[in-house]
């Protein structure tokens, strides 16, 4: 009984015990006798100003990583591509089966948060791990991304991007030792800089960081990822030796009037349609495949079966209407044909009969629609590894190209117009209504393209694309599995204040001076009632696990007959319904489990024995949460 009591008491003192001084705080003291360090202080940085200079280092290296990592994805699909000309059409499916296998057996056996389309990983590894990723999971995300989207899977590059840019920041904010609240801000340094590197997309990069990962547009915050997106896109842009946009546009005769306002509102609802369903398609094939009776190596292969099969049907299809091509276009990231549908000159007739001219047509256009949402869906619903902005952007860029394809048909188009303007915006409009982020869809467009005349038009169609996503659906592309996994985001400042605070920065209240068990009988706790501070009182099994609460309430009714009192056990009174809580868990999730539970403590037990480490009251909750509001 003693050594149990001894425990109990030494579990309590951890939480009590004061913090160790951060190792850079002695080099931090040294800089800051600097005179650069009173310009930091005066621009309201305070003693995080060393987190620029960090956000600079992670920027350089993620861009480092970015560029080797774009040109060997390049070279794995050019190779893929020239292989596919010259083989049979029945061959199609066997580059994207190899390149799933061997994403598999990476992911398998060395990182299994590699698979996927990473920024949901990223997002967890912020909100629930204090941003600890681990380096493996980096290094293997690049090879499993290459072998499957530069084998023809269908996915994109900025995913696996966000994931090598979230995890150099990481591993930097590990060596440094920093807080929680900087591990955060260093990953969403990696990942600004990993968008910002791969679509030569500062202001994106920033505005994605803070309104789909951090959901934090403090100074703060704010500052260190601009530095990081301003040096990624610096160094890439100095290794590469130019400074193009990916989608270079000419829309000269165009022209947005108020005319269209109709036009772009309806387009933002069909956008908002294919969201919904690209969304739910993808999910659909997640549960599908993780129910699917066979090995997890097996898994990725029979997705990429399934997105040759489809490039099959594609590939026969399109040679009936002109398009001589062994190579799907909607395999890989899918960028030479989302080019060919942005370009005004593809919606010409003179083009038409050419066999490597992509056809414009409505037909054309819906089915790969279509056929990419269902490709996509199949590669990285089955495990395989890659991202959904290019996916996106590739069926926002039909839908909307097909819808301008009908304006014009009905004599809609109004003079100078072009299919490929409602192309363009279509592509920024499902980015947002499956991310639920306009402001990063609406500069994302802009950066892509450098063309000022479609942002009147883009703007509108992403607000009601994402406001009508909204309607229907309660879950981003992102967050979806998340929640079903119990991390809800919300999108208000309190949350993100909420999200910034742990349970390691309140003090515990301490546990009772000695354990108590189901076999006890009430009456003891009734006499530890005087000395515990508390009103509940944790119960644990022989071996000092925790298995229920006995409330103060419950405590009370019972008190009420007090000649039942002998004869009652804790047992009898044992709440095991009530949730506990961990250490590292953030005050959002310790606030909800407070709301669903009418109870004055939560229990904090060790996450690896499940002892009881300490009490957490409502009112320290509420009080360190008031303090968290007045310091931001």
């Amino acid at each position: 009984m003693g050594s149990k009591t001894d425990s109990y008491r030494s579990a309590s003192a951890i939480s009590e015990k004061p913090k160790q001084p951060a190792p850079w705080s002695s080099l931090a003291q040294r800089l800051r006798s600097l005179e650069l360090s009173r310009v930091f202080d005066r621009l309201g940085l305070g003693r995080e100003w060393y987190l620029i200079f960090c956000g600079g280092v992670v920027g350089a290296v993620t861009a480092l990583g970015a560029v080797g990592f774009a040109k060997a994805l390049h070279a794995t699909e050019h190779t893929t591509i020239e292989w596919l000309r010259e083989a049979p059409i029945w061959l199609i499916p066997l580059p994207p089966i190899l390149g799933a296998f061997v994403t598999a057996v990476l992911v398998y056996y060395l990182a299994r948060d590699a698979s996927g389309h990473g920024v949901p990983q990223v997002i967890e590894a912020i909100h629930r791990k204090g941003g600890r990723i681990p380096l493996r999971v980096g290094l293997v995300k690049v090879v499993a991304s290459i072998a499957t989207v530069g084998s023809g899977g269908s996915g994109g590059a900025e995913g696996p991007i966000v994931q090598i840019g979230s995890t150099a920041g990481s591993v930097m904010g590990t060596g440094l030792r920093v807080g929680r609240a900087d591990m955060s801000t260093l990953v969403g340094c990696g990942a600004a800089a990993g968008i910002a590197s791969v679509f030569n997309a500062p202001i994106t990069g920033v505005f994605f960081v803070l309104e789909v990962l951090l959901r934090d547009f403090s100074l703060r915050t704010f500052t260190p990822i601009v530095v990081a997106s301003v040096f990624s896109v610096g160094v890439t842009q100095t290794m590469l030796g130019k400074d193009e946009a990916i989608f270079s546009m000419g829309l000269a005769g165009y022209a947005f009037t108020i005319a269209e306002m109709p036009s772009f509102i309806a387009l933002g609802i069909i956008c908002a349609v294919v969201s919904v369903v690209f969304t739910r398609m993808l999910h659909f094939f997640e549960e599908l495949f993780g129910e699917v009776r066979a090995h997890p190596l097996m898994r990725p292969a029979i997705g990429a079966l399934g997105l040759g099969m489809l490039g099959i049907i594609w590939a026969f299809a399109s040679g009936a209407m002109g398009y001589h091509s062994h190579v799907p276009a909607f395999f890989g990231n899918g960028y030479a044909t989302i080019a060919d549908i942005v370009d005004p000159a593809s919606y010409r007739s003179s083009r038409a009969g050419l066999d490597e001219a992509l056809p414009m047509t409505l037909l054309a256009l819906t089915a790969l629609c279509l056929l990419k949402g269902l490709g996509t869906s199949m590669t990285l619903g089955s495990g395989g590894s890659g991202g959904v902005f290019a996916p996106s952007l590739f069926v926002g860029a039909t839908a909307g190209g097909a819808f301008g394809l009908v304006l014009e048909q009905i004599g809609l188009m109004p003079k100078g117009g072009t299919p490929a303007s409602y192309a363009l915006v279509g592509m920024a409009a499902v980015i947002a209504g499956t991310t639920f982020a306009p402001l990063t869809a609406i500069l994302l467009l802009f950066e892509l393209t450098r063309e000022p005349k479609v942002l009147l038009p883009a703007m509108l169609a992403c607000i009601v694309a994402t406001v009508v996503a909204q309607r229907w659906m309660r879950d981003s592309i992102y967050t979806a599995k998340l929640r079903q996994s119990g991390l809800v985001l919300g999108g208000t400042r309190d949350f993100t204040v909420m999200r910034r605070v742990h349970l390691s920065s309140i003090k515990l209240s301490p546990l009772p001076p000695e354990p108590i068990y189901p076999s006890d009988p009430l009456s003891k706790v009734i006499d530890l009632l005087t000395v515990h501070r508390a009103p509940d009182f944790p119960v644990v099994d022989p071996t000092g696990k925790h298995l229920g609460m006995l409330t103060g309430e419950d405590v009370r009714a019972a008190l009420v007959d007090r000649e039942a009192i002998p004869l009652l056990l804790v047992a009898e009174l044992l709440r095991t319904d009530l949730p506990t809580v961990t250490i590292d868990e953030t005050l959002d999730t310790v606030i909800d489990k407070f709301a669903q539970h009418d109870v004055a403590c939560v229990c904090v037990i060790d996450p690896i024995t499940g002892a009881p480490k300490g009490l957490i009251t409502r009112a320290s909750v509420m009080k360190r949460y008031q303090l968290a509001l007045s310091e931001s």
